[in-house]
């Protein structure tokens, strides 16, 4: 049998595969991402935790050969929030969807970010629910066509972008899939942070979105990125009318802060030692 590459040993290659993903789907490049980031760390993959919710992005724990978890629609960051407590000695990260993670997991996305909990979340924006059958996402741009608006969504997108570096998050950026060497960078760096971090990776999804929008293949949709992706310091210059139809990449937010889970046992050491000192006096 041939060498097999490094990455091989992040895979459970031998049983999971070929996936269910789609041809052309652009999550098997940020998987491969999430690979390189923690190869370049050297982080052994028995101190990785991979959970994902439900959704294409949330597949990824299925063939990831580290410690995972494959839980409930939209509540992949509970999950992985008790998880980093019991365990804040682990790399615990998230992979999700745009609806898995905007939509019914939303509330949780608000809330990890304000604790600033030591968690990398690495969103896959692909625009629409591809699984389940093309309905219009959190994320599915005003006036896009998908099962549920076929005359076009009415909903402005939220940029998770902008509510990530507002909601108190620590280290927030977002790169596409064909710039997928700048965002194995992105991801390396939010895995190193110490604090909540987000990635947000635009990617293609042809079967759904592409076929619906009339976008072409799966290379004419990586090449759509290319056209329409422009970097933060390269908007900054622009006026606004110019960047509104563009995805903005970049570092957004680096900034440090109280981590949750050291405030935690912080404050679980002066609730003990109180107790401690109230049976004494007794």
């Amino acid at each position: 049998m041939p060498e097999l590459s490094a990455v091989h040993d992040y895979l459970r290659w031998r049983k999971k595969f070929p996936t269910v993903w789609c041809a052309g789907c652009g999550i098997g490049s940020i998987m491969g991402a999430i690979i390189r980031a923690l190869q370049d760390l050297e982080i052994d993959k028995d101190d990785v935790a991979l959970v994902g919710g439900i959704g294409c992005a949330s597949r990824m724990p299925v063939y990831m050969d580290v410690n995972t978890m494959h839980t409930t629609h939209g509540r992949a960051l509970a999950f992985a929030t008790g998880i980093k407590l019991h365990r804040p000695d682990m790399h615990v990260l998230v992979v999700s969807g745009d609806g898995d993670a905007l939509a019914i997991g939303g509330n949780h996305f608000l809330h990890a970010c304000r604790r600033n909990i030591n968690l990398t979340l690495v969103l896959i924006n692909n625009s629409i629910y591809g699984m389940t059958g093309g309905q219009t996402a959190p994320t599915t741009p005003r006036g896009a066509v998908s099962h549920t608006m076929p005359y076009g969504n009415m909903d402005p997108p939220i940029d998770p972008v902008a509510v990530a570096c507002s909601a108190g998050a620590g280290f927030v950026a977002r790169g596409t899939v064909h710039g997928i060497v700048a965002t194995t960078t992105y991801i390396r760096k939010a895995i190193a942070h110490q604090g909540f971090s987000l990635v947000e990776v635009i990617s293609q999804c042809p079967t759904q979105f592409g076929r619906m929008n009339r976008m072409g293949d799966a290379r004419s949709m990586l090449i759509w990125q290319k056209e329409h992706s422009i970097t933060r310091s390269r908007a900054e210059q622009l006026p606004p009318e110019q960047v509104a139809d563009k995805i903005v990449t970049g570092i957004f937010c680096e900034r440090t802060g109280t981590e949750f889970c050291q405030a935690y046992q912080s404050y679980a050491a002066a609730a003990q030692a109180a107790a401690e000192s109230g049976n004494e006096t007794s």
